[in-house]
């Protein structure tokens, strides 16, 4: 039962992270863990007038009470990168009995 839950939960996470979620056209995709706050990035404007776009991948390490640890940029741009972690410094995560990494990755379409 418990494996069926999982798989009906990554099916319903990779449908919704093909949906936009915003209407900057930013799109995000979460770990497992919940997201019970999220902020949406910035879309920086200088990136905007140079017409950089694509995707920050990063590894967030969630602590316990669902607060951000940590985060390291796995890759992307670094002004789209630096938009990315002030938003993602704000999100909150469910609580859960250890910390988790969450990879997370955020798409900026201008």
């Amino acid at each position: 039962m418990k494996n069926r839950i999982a798989i009906a939960f990554v099916i319903l996470a990779s449908v919704l992270t093909l949906a936009p979620s915003s209407a900057r056209g930013q799109e995000a995709s979460a770990g497992v863990r919940k997201v019970v706050d999220k902020v949406v990035p910035q879309y920086p404007s200088v990136a905007r007038r140079m017409n950089i776009q694509g995707v920050v991948r990063l590894d967030v390490l969630v602590a316990p009470n669902g607060a951000v640890t940590s985060i390291e940029v796995r890759g992307g741009h670094p002004l789209l990168a630096d938009a990315a972690q002030t938003a993602i410094h704000q999100w909150k995560w469910a609580p859960a009995p250890h910390e988790t990494h969450e990879t997370i990755e955020l798409r900026f379409n201008p």
